[in-house]
């Protein structure tokens, strides 16, 4: 058993139950190694923690640029809707999201600083990406009066406010929020101000 053995009952385990939660003999059990073990790869349970961040971040990452490269032909405004779906079922499927969502919301008070710094580069990216899909797509025109950025950041404005009610609440009212947010922003980004009519 090694480092990714390791590693990912780590994930699982503060993806699950959270940092304070898991502990580092209930990960080195579910390995099937002793607690020392451990030190043979992690300096103790905030750098496994921060190595696994690295990890999930980096793999989400990855996933969230497969998902937008994948829809480069279907509409903006279905790519966009589908992807809050698409966390939805992330965070219920993949515990590599879990723990993403989690922990962008909740970091451990003593990794606080630690944390921010990994998830702020992944929020500016996302927000890079997003930006770069809304200014390169085909059906732009309805945007005109709005700059790609602020749609961005409105989106992920979004986002945000559904992944907490997912987090708070539960998968039903993750929905709930979604089909009622979801028009009302489609609206808000393509409805052209009276002035510019």
């Amino acid at each position: 058993m090694g480092m990714e053995d390791i590693r990912k009952a780590a994930l699982f385990q503060f993806a699950t139950i959270g940092y304070e939660g898991a502990s580092l003999s209930s990960i080195a059990g579910e390995v099937g190694i002793r607690k020392p073990s451990i030190y043979a790869h992690f300096q103790g349970k905030e750098d496994l923690f921060l190595q696994v961040a690295r990890y999930a971040f980096q793999e989400q990452n990855l996933r969230i640029f497969e998902y937008f490269t994948e829809r480069m032909d279907q509409s903006l405004e279905h790519t966009l809707h589908d992807f809050l779906f698409w966390m939805g079922q992330e965070y219920e499927n993949n515990n590599t999201a879990k723990f993403m969502i989690r922990f962008s919301f909740f970091p451990p008070v003593s990794l606080y600083n630690e944390v921010l710094d990994i998830v702020n580069p992944f929020l500016d990216k996302m927000e890079r990406k997003l930006t770069r899909r809304i200014r390169n797509t085909r059906d732009r025109e309805p945007f005109g009066h709005m700059e790609p950025v602020d749609m961005a950041l409105a989106y992920m404005t979004l986002v945000d406010g559904i992944m907490v009610e997912l987090l708070y609440s539960g998968s039903i009212n993750y929905h709930r929020r979604l089909n009622a947010a979801w028009p009302i922003f489609w609206r808000g980004i393509t409805l052209i101000p009276p002035h510019e009519a």
